[in-house]
Order: C-alpha cells, then structure tokens, then sequence
C-alpha cells in the first residue's frame, strides 16, 4: 500500500510491522495527535477465530486504563476492516532493550521490573489473564515508563477463544499448563513474567529449542538453568523468586502478583542508599532587591500589555478563519468564477460523520452545481488534451462524469480552486443541524435524482436543474445525481476491491492509489445519499456516474 493512505479519520503514514494485523503510525485528522492504528489483513478477517481475537484484544484493551497499560483510544470496523488505534510509543520493547543492553543499572531493572507487575496485578484485578507475557509485550518508551502491550489473547475467566486442542501463546513463555492444554489462570501469567524476569537478569531466554516438539520438552520436564543468573551476578533474592515463579507445579509459585510485587520493593529498598538528614536552612535577606509592591508596580503594565496582545491575536485568528477583511467586511455570499458561482460556506463548528463529531471549519466557497460538460470540455481543449466525440456531442449542462480523480483535481487547479476535502464537502451538504440529507433527516424521492424518484431517467440530470434538491447554502444536487470526487486517500476493503473487478482493466490492487466519492448517484436508492455515506474509489476509475465540484477558500486568492 502507497502512504501516506486515509483510513477514516485516520492518515496512515509509516508501516511498523505485523503479521495477521498491521500497525501504522498515523495522525488523527480531527483530533490532531499521532496514533498508532492496528488493522486486521484480509487473511484476518477471513479466520473467525483470528477476527474474534482482534475484536476480543480491543474490548479487553479499551477497558484497562493504567499508568503502565497502553492507552486504547478508539477500535471498530472501517471499510470492512476491524481497527484498534492506540496511543503511540516512542522508545523501543523490552525485547530490543535487552538485546541493546540498555536496561540500565540494578536499580533500574527493578523498577522496569515492578513497573510490569504493577501492570498485571490491574489486569487481573479486573479479571483477566493475559496469556502472553513477552519481553516483545512490555514497551519502555523514551522516558523509561513500561507500558504493558497486546491483549490478542487475554481472556476473561468465562470466556474461551481458542480451538479445542489449541493453545495460543508464544512457546518459550507458555507456562506447562498451557501445553498440557489446562485452563489458564493468574498463576500461568506468573509463570511467564518469571521468564521474562530471568531474560532481564541473564539476557538469554531461559528456554532454548529450535523446534515446538524440544521447546515443550524442556518447558515440562527440564529445570532452567539458574547459573546464567548467578553468571551475571543478579541478586540471590531475585533468583529464588524466579526460580518460585517459573516453577513447573503452579501451587508452588507466587500466588498472585501482589506477592511478587513485595518481592520486588524489598529487593529495590535494599538498593537504595540510607536517607541523610538534612537541615533547613533560612534564606538570608536579600539586600538592595526590589520590594513586593515595586514589583507589582513593574509588573502590571506587563500584564495589561500581554493582555492586549493576546486579545488582538484571538480576534485576528477568529478573523481568519471567518474570512473577515482587516476592515471587519464579512466575506461576500457570493464568489464569481469564470466557470461558474460558488457559494459562501461560513465559518464555524458542524456535525460530521455518522458519530456527528463537532468539527470547526474556516470559511470557503463551494460550486454552486457539479462541474458540467461545458466547462470541463473548455478546460481540456486549454490544456490541448484530447476531447471525445462523445463528450463534444454530450449536453453541455450534463455534469461532466468518466472523469479520473487526477482530471477532476487538474480542472479545479485550472480554475483556481481545489477539490474539498471531505469535511468541507459534507458541510456544504448537511449544513449546522446535522442534517442526514441536504433538506433534512427524513428521505425524500422527490428532492433527489436517485432511483425511484418520480420521474426518474435512470440518467444524470442537468447540473442546475430540481432546485429543490438545494442545501441550507443554496448547492444543487450533493444528494443523487452524480457522486462526487473528494481530497481523501483511501485504504480499499476487499468488499470494494471485488466490485471495482468489472469496471478496471486491469483489476483494481489495495496498492493503488485509492479515493472517496461522496453523494450518491442516480443509480442508487434515496437510503445511499446520506451526506456522510462514501464510496472507495480507484483514482484512475472513469464511470460514468461519478462527477466532481470544486472549492475555494480566500487565501487562495
């Protein structure tokens, strides 16, 4: 896939890595803040066990707020593919940290220790065993803060996701329980923090095998081996409670984290230096400084003039986005074009989406009609390109359609305008009430050129024909007639990949660039025109029910 790519509100812009889920690094457009996004591949969706994990990984995630569990901050379903967007780390897992030998000292290393435990004891406080503990599981970021990671298996203890006979884990840490195929409990999640405790100390894994048959082997009936540990001259303490934690009968390990947890702290209380008392010392007087009420005295003007400052600053900005002249003059209703009238779109805040996100746009202008034949035939015979016999022959108020994003953009930079972007779009058609269709929330035939509107072509329609079909600011047909190109990448669905297969040769790849058209078409029920519908679109598609208009904003003047 080409990124930077959009994914709902969502721009994936760096692929980190996966397998059956693919993590992006990604911005939250409406937001502002950069997330890490999990999708679900195809391969993924296509394994009900694998899409009830993921979907499992993110009602579970969700529900853990803690200091040291990463951060859930939205999951659903978005062209047909389950996502997770969570916060974004910086730094790099336990497992690189250890590789790198950038644990730090022995104090450190119990901290990072404790900080993972303090992360379990709340999982299974709240009752649910993790079942994958790892090194690759624990994240320490750029300050050293542990963050506790994927929940894909965690279950809770009357929930099953696994297949009979089938134990998900990763084999070095999976507790003998877990082979022997017995139920998972807080003292199998014990059993694989001991390993990882171990890894930290001795900076191996404390089982070693190249296959599942000798890996199982040694985790049922060979001891780990305890001198690596000595080697590196980690604590006694330490040792025995690894030595308890990863024991093979789970009656004889730590009962619950709590337990570890105290191990831990008397360990690093032990490290710690003894307190020196200190004395308080009274701050001499100061000499020939500058009395509290000289110092208000200096101070106010200070202020005041700050709060001017800030004050002219706010309402400039204010100004801007509204489009107001440095005179006050409120832009004008109307911006005439060569190649037609827009429409003024105030500034201010709308309902966008299904979810009615309050979204706060700037001021812009927007076509009054979709572009027609006329003035896009005018353009391609400017730039020398070739107009079809077809196209001549079209009716010039037709809207202009078999048009690829790139053309539809090209003719909008021609005209000193751009394509909009999908808020800007969906303003312009819904208006400030939130609106589900341009005239209302309730669905009406006779107010669109969609099918089964009386009197119906089965066809486009003039661009500035059914004025009844205007919005709250005066635009024709943003609900039926044509879809419309807007400025959004898009990453296509296989739902949308299988029914592009008849319209491209050659067939559409999830590698292409892909786009969004929004608005419905003649072709389609009244139900598909709701202002926040979309369709996934390969930007070279020419069809001939998807058309474009344009937008202008005053700082392109």
């Amino acid at each position: 896939m080409q990124l930077p790519v959009r994914f709902g509100k969502y721009e994936l812009t760096h692929f980190l890595g996966g397998g059956m889920s693919r993590v992006y690094k990604a911005q939250d457009t409406v937001l502002g803040r950069t997330v890490a996004v999990k999708i679900l591949t195809p391969e993924g969706i296509a394994d009900a066990d694998t899409r009830t994990r993921f979907l499992q990984e993110a009602k579970v995630s969700a529900a853990l707020v803690h200091d040291h569990i990463i951060r859930i901050f939205d999951y659903g379903e978005e062209q047909g593919y389950p996502f997770i967007v969570m916060e974004f780390l910086v730094g790099a897992d336990l497992k690189g940290t250890i590789r790198d030998g950038k644990l730090g000292d022995e104090a450190n290393m119990l901290r990072i220790a404790l900080e993972g435990a303090r992360a379990l004891q709340f999982v299974h406080e709240n009752k649910l065993i993790h079942r994958d503990i790892k090194p690759d599981n624990l994240h320490v970021d750029d300050k050293g803060r542990v963050r506790l990671m994927d929940f894909g298996i965690a279950k809770t203890e009357d929930v099953s996701l696994t297949k009979t006979g089938f134990q998900v884990g990763t084999p070095f840490y999976m507790a003998p329980e877990q082979v022997n195929g017995d139920k998972a409990t807080e003292r199998t999640d014990v059993y694989a923090y001991g390993m990882v405790l171990y890894e930290m100390w001795a900076g191996v894994r404390a089982i070693q095998g190249t296959t599942i048959q000798s890996i199982f082997a040694a985790i049922l009936h060979q001891p780990i081996d305890l001198t690596k540990l000595r080697e590196k001259n980690a604590p006694e303490a330490l040792i025995a409670l690894v030595e308890r934690m990863t024991a093979k009968d789970p009656a004889v390990r730590p009962g619950s984290f709590p337990e570890v947890i105290a191990e831990l702290e008397r360990m690093a209380r032990a490290l710690a230096p003894a307190d020196t008392p200190t004395t308080a010392m009274a701050a001499p007087a100061a000499e020939g400084g500058i009395s509290g009420k000289k110092l208000i005295m200096v101070l106010v003007p200070v202020v005041v003039l700050l709060a001017i400052l800030a004050t002219w600053l706010t309402i400039r900005q204010r100004n801007r986005i509204a489009g107001v002249d440095k005179d006050g003059t409120p832009p004008p209703p109307v911006h005439q074009t060569e190649t037609g009238e827009m429409l003024v779109v105030p500034a201010g805040y709308f309902l966008f989406g299904n979810e009615n996100a309050r979204v706060l746009l700037p001021v812009y202008y927007v076509d009054t009609t979709e572009v027609p034949n006329e003035h896009f035939n005018r353009y391609l015979e400017t730039k020398g390109m070739e107009v079809s016999e077809e196209r001549r022959a079209a009716d010039p108020r037709l809207p202009a359609v078999n048009v690829t994003y790139d053309e539809a953009s090209g003719f909008c930079e021609w005209a000193g305008k751009r394509l909009p972007l999908p808020m800007e779009w969906e303003k312009a058609a819904r208006g400030t009430e939130g609106w589900d269709y341009p005239w209302g929330e309730m669905p009406d035939t006779a107010k669109a050129n969609v099918a089964g509107h009386e009197g119906a072509r089965g066809a486009a329609v003039p661009v500035d024909s059914m004025p009844e079909t205007a919005t709250q600011y005066g635009a024709l047909h943003m609900a039926g007639n044509v879809w419309e190109w807007v400025n959004e990448k898009r990453f296509p669905s296989a739902p949308a990949l299988q029914s592009m297969q008849a319209f491209l040769d050659p067939p559409p790849t999830a590698e292409e660039d892909w786009r969004l058209a929004k608005g419905g078409s003649y072709a389609q029920p009244i139900e598909m025109t709701v202002v926040f519908e979309y369709l996934n679109l390969p930007a070279r598609a020419r069809l001939p029910f998807v058309g474009f208009r344009c937008v202008w904003t005053p700082d392109m003047k």
